[in-house]
């Protein structure tokens, strides 16, 4: 791990901290502690004032662990959850802060409750969300965070190549997913996502009871991990014969694939290329299943900002270089199944698939 990396975003945010008047920042939502500290933690807390060193809090009898998978030199233990928010409360109070950040998300440990006995206990501060500021540094990779996607990619692609072996009728989504997983997890991939769906229900948890059946289609989502960071991509797969609704929706998100890739550049706007990816569903008689939101962001997360599938007004941001996207993420839902096809691409002069399958 190089400790410059890490020291290098700290400043940075601690940049930003200034910008926006706020004292100091406490992060608890995972993926933002791992990209300060290195390390995947549970139950974390990262102090990090507007100017000094940060402050890690952890169990007790986790310390010296830590230490070893991070850089971070301050580091305070707790046994009771009271223990932790004490060691915050008085880390506020003692330097007289007035507003503190945090991040308001739905990722483990970003818990409502923390805030609230945050604030019943420092009813004086303002707390403000941080999240924006968090990702406005996540949003952009370094060369150190590429490579471990890059190498993501390559465990993703192992792994789809085994869907395809183990898709056959007859088999139940939970069964295949569990020999991607098993592939996954045997190539490095700490914390792998699989989901395969043999139904028009896309992005979703595999069920022990629902078989492949013929005249199908199968998608199959990879997230892969190395390092934390993440590579995205999903494939679809028509059983035996197939409708004529299947085989034009899957000639379409053939098409709508070669747009992304072809259009999707740093300067151009996401919602240009989602209005040629819609006018050609529309062209198609597809549009009934056509969800909104062809590209996502990927790194620490499988799905981060820029999220344009939900968050509408991403979809007007502009991409940037050395943005890492995965594109095309919204499926088409037709009864036969959800056609997707997905790959994670890092944006550059050229558009590089860390995915290619």
């Amino acid at each position: 791990m190089e400790r410059k990396i890490f020291e290098k975003r700290i400043n940075r945010f601690q940049e930003l901290l200034k910008r926006e008047d706020i004292d100091g920042a406490v992060i608890r939502t995972l993926s933002t502690f791992v990209y300060f500290t290195g390390t995947k933690w549970l139950r974390p807390a990262l102090l990090i004032p507007q100017d000094g060193e940060p402050t890690a809090i952890v169990a007790k009898g986790e310390a010296e662990l830590f230490k070893q998978r991070s850089w971070i030199e301050n580091v305070v233990e707790f046994q009771k959850t009271e223990d932790l928010m004490a060691t915050v409360t008085t880390w506020v109070r003692k330097n007289g802060y007035s507003r503190i950040g945090m991040e308001f998300s739905v990722e483990r440990d970003a818990y409502i409750l923390f805030y609230e006995m945050f604030k019943r206990l420092n009813p004086g501060v303002e707390v403000a969300d941080v999240r924006g500021l968090s990702m406005e540094l996540r949003m952009i990779k370094d060369d150190w965070e590429l490579e471990n996607i890059r190498k993501a990619g390559k465990i993703a692609v192992k792994g789809m190549k085994v869907a395809e072996e183990e898709i056959k009728p007859g088999k139940t989504e939970l069964e295949v997913a569990a020999e991607v997983v098993r592939e996954l997890m045997l190539n490095g991939s700490e914390e792998p996502k699989v989901y395969v769906s043999a139904t028009p229900r896309a992005h979703a948890e595999p069920f022990r009871d629902v078989e492949i059946r013929e005249g199908s289609v199968v998608s199959v989502v990879i997230g892969a991990d190395w390092n934390h960071y993440y590579a995205n991509m999903t494939r679809y797969f028509p059983i035996g014969q197939v409708s004529e609704r299947a085989k034009n929706a899957m000639e379409a998100m053939e098409e709508a694939y070669t747009i992304s890739v072809e259009k999707t550049r740093p300067g151009v706007r996401f919602a240009q290329v989602e209005r040629e990816i819609q006018k050609l569903y529309s062209s198609r008689g597809l549009e009934e299943y056509y969800i909104t939101g062809y590209t996502h962001g990927v790194g620490l997360l499988i799905e981060e900002d820029p999220i344009t599938t939900i968050v509408v007004p991403h979809r007007a941001m502009e991409a940037k270089e050395n943005m890492v996207l995965a594109m095309v993420h919204a499926p088409l839902m037709i009864p036969e199944g959800a056609v997707k096809k997905e790959d994670t691409f890092i944006l550059g002069r050229k558009l590089e698939n860390v995915t290619k399958y």
